[in-house]
């Protein structure tokens, strides 16, 4: 990348005021430098006449802009919402593309949430994304002419390769977090075989997220793709579910997922299942890709502001490790990403703010204890057999700890409600020291004999009170229950 010099600047907007005068036939009456573009060599202006404005880049590396005014074009032709592009001079390395606006996907997020749920407005461009990125990988794509592609014309082995040493090196060694780099290596090695074999003969827009993606007029519209290749169709969406700063909700994940697939399913025959099979692998090689980018310009360029992003990133690997399992062994790969999580510096890094997520289940002991293999392998469990048994009583013994009369019968205990209490206070110190440290994930378990009364009102009660007293996200599960359910459905 050239040392952009403030002489360099100057002579780059003089020549962007110049292609406009040819444009347009009037003359640029005002130019604004606008923010400079992270990790790229392109000087951005934009420039107003009489009758319109538009946005002028200035950039030395001819290749990128030959795939970005190429790609525009080719998009626009396909009907898809892109900048036009007005004009352009390949030997100075300028040209002139329409104004979007100045509002990102992300901009109109932060602006318009509250702090427990996303708007509908902003939902619905969201989904409108979703539906589009289909098109530009799989309609656009079929006739787009990789050979505009820059600087790989795939997502190859090679390119895998790149990015997880780009995590190795500007975001592993920096972080301090301990790792063998030969074990490492092996499983990188094995880790991109493994998505290797997912279906890649589709365009892969590579940074598919919320920055790139412009609102106008309520409507999505698209930039930076400049970096696109051949590709899997599992990178993109996993893009922008997994923005970090984003901080989409996982259920907001999961409707924009089906949103997506469902887009999918209209252009091309893919099959679910095998989708899925490689969609976590895609997840985490693109949460490694931003985190080297977080590294280089947080760790090692001193830009404090990248910083805030890695919280959520570490967030986004814990929800991971906790829901999915890769069809591939990869010890050193996923020691790696535990010892991550399990870092209180990582997480309080920019001074983010993450929400809590206290899991709370019940259980029979006669079925055995719990694990927590997804969680940090650790939280609280709780013995409830040393309280009055509802279910020894006939009238009770068909009923839930959920049912009215068994809360009733319990409530009234004294040894119950002292027990509940020692709880609250126990459960409450853990609640207030993970959310000090940016915790995101506390695993409370209470068993019982049979896992139907006891177990599941203490469950119950005790979500109740840490939603009311502490605002944390509460999950609930009665585990025999779920397998009584399970067992009737079968």
């Amino acid at each position: 990348m050239r040392l952009i010099t403030s002489g360099t600047i100057k002579c780059m907007e003089e020549g962007l005021k110049e292609l406009f005068r040819s444009r347009f036939g009037e003359p640029a009456k005002r130019s604004v430098p606008l923010r400079a573009v992270i990790a790229s060599a392109r000087s951005i202006f934009r420039l107003t006449g009489a009758k319109r404005t538009v946005i002028g880049v200035a950039n030395a590396d001819q290749r990128e802009n030959k795939a970005f005014l190429g790609f525009s074009r080719h998009f626009r032709k396909s009907g898809l919402p892109v900048p036009e592009i007005y004009a352009e001079d390949p030997k100075r390395g300028i040209y002139l593309e329409e104004d979007l606006g100045d509002t990102t996907l992300f901009e109109f997020l932060s602006e318009n949430r509250s702090r427990t749920r996303i708007e509908e407005p902003i939902l619905e461009v969201y989904r409108r994304a979703a539906r589009l990125l289909p098109k530009f990988q799989i309609s656009a794509g079929k006739t787009l002419d990789y050979r505009l592609c820059y600087p790989r014309a795939s997502f190859d082995h090679q390119s895998m390769t790149w990015d997880l040493n780009y995590f190795k090196y500007y975001f592993l060694r920096l972080s301090r977090v301990p790792f063998d780099e030969q074990a490492l290596e092996n499983d990188f090695e094995k880790f991109a075989r493994f998505l290797l074999k997912a279906d890649r003969d589709y365009f892969l827009y590579r940074d598919f997220q919320s920055r790139n993606i412009m609102v106008r007029g309520g409507s999505p519209w698209f930039i930076d793709y400049q970096g696109g290749r051949k590709g899997a169709l599992q990178y993109d969406i996993a893009s922008l579910l997994y923005d970090a700063k984003a901080d989409l909700p996982v259920e907001v994940r999961d409707e924009l997922l089906e949103v997506y697939l469902r887009s999918v399913s209209r252009l091309a025959s893919v099959d679910r299942d095998e989708f899925m099979k490689y969609y976590p692998g895609y997840v985490y090689i693109r949460i490694l890709q931003a985190l080297g980018t977080y590294g280089l310009r947080g760790f090692y360029e001193r830009k404090t502001h990248f910083l805030q992003s890695i919280p959520f990133a570490i967030r986004n690997l814990e929800y991971l490790l906790r829901t999915t399992k890769l069809p591939v062994e990869l010890p050193a790969f996923m020691g790696v990403l535990r010892g991550m999580v399990a870092s209180s510096a990582l997480r309080q890094l920019g001074k983010t703010e993450l929400g809590l997520t206290v899991r709370i289940q019940s259980f029979s002991y006669n079925e055995g204890m719990p694990g927590d293999e997804r969680g940090h392998g650790g939280g609280f469990v709780f013995d409830c057999r040393s309280l009055p048994n509802p279910g020894k009583l006939e009238r009770y013994a068909k009923l839930t700890g959920q049912d009215a009369p068994v809360g009733a019968f319990l409530d009234k205990a004294p040894e119950v409600r002292l027990f509940m209490s020692n709880v609250r206070e126990l459960i409450g110190q853990a609640v207030e020291n993970y959310q000090g440290r940016n915790f995101t994930d506390l695993m409370v378990a209470f068993g019982c004999t049979g896992g139907r009364h006891r177990s599941v009102y203490c469950a119950e009660l005790l979500a109740r009170h840490l939603r009311e007293k502490y605002g944390v996200r509460v999950e609930v599960r009665h585990r025999e229950q779920e397998r009584m359910e399970d067992g009737a459905l079968r």
